[in-house]
């Protein structure tokens, strides 16, 4: 199943803004809340470098492109509406978005930096709200929300446990599948957390609250996209948001969204992450697309190197999901699929993935009759339980075909 990460935040934070410039989709932007009353799904691209400039070979992409030797690997993107506190009572619609947070398996938090937004996500006074608020607003509304998950039958549970010595563990997982809480979380955290597992009746509901926000810190990893970066307050806070618990990303949004716009009109030559761009025929510009596009180069690619917006998405994807990239043809000395295309696909996996499970992701018919794999690099064969590698190019042999 291809990995999803969600945009999340409080209204006016710049949410759809970032949304937009990651995927180009046709999303309303606008300065009040609840823009988004559905959440919008869409498709935007990590960026990694590609194994054809190593191989020195020009690719034939397919599931993906390659510009300049450098792959752009489509992704799944989720923005849901904002939210505000008492989400999890069902306030300004909040269950309906909480919801569509199931889905997600990381967190972009697109938080304003600039303190322009109160806690409602309504205007204010550019530095009169504290950023950090926002982390905390958000972090309880998703354990409240758990927390009310796992509250509903809990007597039930308890008693399962200690009459018929049924394995809280399992039942858990029962409980929160449907939230991406994994067995391997509830494991980790029973381990740590200090809670006995057998006498789940004497649990109070700070114990539980205790458990659900471990267990979502684990099944729903998070960033801080820390937005509005070209408002001077957003320096300051970026530094208190660097210091908490969380990879923070500065970004710009807004610039990133002008910049792809510009790009896609033809006016400039800019590739998604790159920390500068050039102009095709500066004299035919007006004097405010000159003057704007000055600005975002002063006071965006310059003191921060990119606009943020594609470094949060592979944060979100390569460090806080730990996904890889491998490269499968079909002939590993030519590097081409049976096509004769050379190095037609890129598949982000998770890390730890074997060759035989990685098989399964292209084709259950490759897996079912697998021989073994071979890595173009050392020509050696792999058993069906060798873990791949980040930028492995890999040949499948088996037993059956697939077309």
């Amino acid at each position: 199943m291809p990995r999803t990460v969600g945009i999340v935040g409080k209204p006016n934070v710049g949410k759809s803004t970032f949304f937009s410039a990651a995927t180009l989709a046709n999303v309303a932007i606008a300065n009040y809340p609840f823009t988004t009353i559905k959440p919008n799904v869409g498709v935007g691209y990590v960026r990694t470098p590609c194994v054809c400039t190593e191989f020195n070979v020009e690719d034939s992409p397919g599931n993906s492109a390659c510009m300049n030797g450098v792959r752009l690997i489509p992704i799944k993107l989720v923005d849901c509406a904002g939210l505000v506190p008492g989400a999890w009572e069902g306030r300004g619609l909040g269950n309906q978005f909480l919801d569509e947070i199931r889905q997600a398996d990381a967190l972009i938090h697109i938080v304003d930096a600039s303190g322009s937004t109160d806690l409602e996500g309504k205007p204010c006074d550019p530095g009169s709200h504290n950023p950090e608020e926002d982390l905390q607003f958000l972090e309880h509304e998703l354990d409240m929300w758990m927390f009310q998950i796992l509250k509903k039958d809990w007597d039930k549970i308890g008693r399962m446990v200690e009459s018929t010595k049924a394995e809280l563990t399992v039942l858990l997982e029962e409980k929160l599948s449907g939230l991406g809480v994994l067995r391997d979380h509830i494991l980790k955290v029973r381990r740590t957390i200090g809670l006995n597992f057998e006498k789940p009746t004497m649990w109070t509901n700070s114990s539980m609250l205790r458990l659900v926000a471990e267990l979502r810190k684990l099944s729903k990893p998070m960033l801080i996209a820390a937005n509005k970066m070209d408002m001077p307050p957003a320096k300051s806070n970026l530094k208190i948001l660097k210091a908490g618990s969380y990879p923070t990303v500065p970004c710009c949004a807004e610039a990133e969204l002008a910049l792809r716009r510009a790009s896609e009109k033809g006016i400039i030559s800019y590739m998604p992450g790159d920390g500068n761009f050039t102009t095709f025929q500066e004299s035919k510009l007006t004097q405010g697309q000159n003057d704007a596009l000055d600005r975002i180069r002063e006071e965006i690619l310059t003191p921060l190197g990119s606009t943020g917006v594609q470094e949060a998405l592979n944060l979100a994807f390569f460090k806080l999901l730990k996904m890889i990239t491998v490269y499968p043809v079909e002939d590993h000395e030519r590097l081409t699929d049976h096509k004769g295309r050379i190095l037609p696909d890129a598949y982000l996996v998770s890390e730890g993935t074997t060759a035989k499970q990685f098989a399964e992701i292209i084709h259950s018919d490759l897996a079912s009759g697998f021989l073994y794999a071979t890595e173009a690099r050392t020509k050696m064969r792999m058993g069906e339980d060798h873990v791949l590698k980040d930028r492995d190019v890999i040949s499948i042999v088996s037993a059956k075909r697939y077309a």
